[in-house]
């Protein structure tokens, strides 16, 4: 392997051999998880090195949000925010998990939380993508939210207003297993394809 590639890639074994014991965890549910296929969960839980992946594309999207984090950080503002709200679901105890891209904190709270998206092209803003960001504005009582999708020829920013989402049904549908798929385009991006018994169709 090249050299600055295997340093790279160890980084990011080390980075998934840190967090595979919380991510194995029952109790412990993430922000993510509530806004795509609770199946994709259930591998996650049983099947944890599944999930490892060492692509390009991935790697562009870190770097492209370690920079842009860095320069908000510069002008004022808190970068990967930390996110923890314990609920409890019928007699069990579950800790939701997330960290806010960036968020623009004041005296008075939150005013804006911003998600840094990279994508190979963008028309409008993406489902899951605006929920995520909508969760977020809904557990920090934040008043604006800013969606930023960066692509190989647009950096674009799209505004989303503040809505009172349920989390705690969302949470509910995710460790119940209840939303497979969420959305009806998953599945044909799904890492876990190959493997799960609610698979659609791709003409669904």
């Amino acid at each position: 392997m090249p050299r600055i590639l295997a340093v790279v890639y160890r980084a990011k074994e080390r980075d998934f051999a840190e967090k595979l014991e919380e991510a194995t965890r029952e109790d412990i549910v993430y922000v993510t998880d509530l806004t795509s296929c609770s199946q994709k969960r259930v591998f996650r839980l049983s099947m944890p090195l599944l999930s490892f992946r060492f692509e390009p594309a991935m790697l562009l999207g870190e770097l492209v949000h370690r920079g842009l984090e860095a320069i908000l950080e510069e002008e004022g503002w808190a970068t990967e925010m930390e996110v923890v709200k314990r609920f409890e679901i019928d007699g069990e105890v579950y800790e939701l998990r997330g960290r806010v891209d960036a968020a623009l904190v004041t005296e008075d709270g939150v005013e804006e939380v911003v998600e840094i998206k990279t994508a190979r092209s963008v028309e409008k803003p993406l489902e899951h993508h605006v929920l995520q960001l909508q969760v977020y504005m809904t557990l920090l009582g934040a008043k604006r939210g800013t969606l930023v999708y960066v692509t190989p020829d647009r950096v674009v920013e799209y505004a989303v207003g503040p809505r009172e989402v349920d989390v705690e049904q969302l949470v509910r549908e995710t460790v119940h297993n209840l939303a497979r798929p969420r959305f009806d385009w998953e599945c044909r991006y799904c890492p876990y394809r190959r493997y799960c018994p609610y698979v659609r169709s791709q003409e669904h």
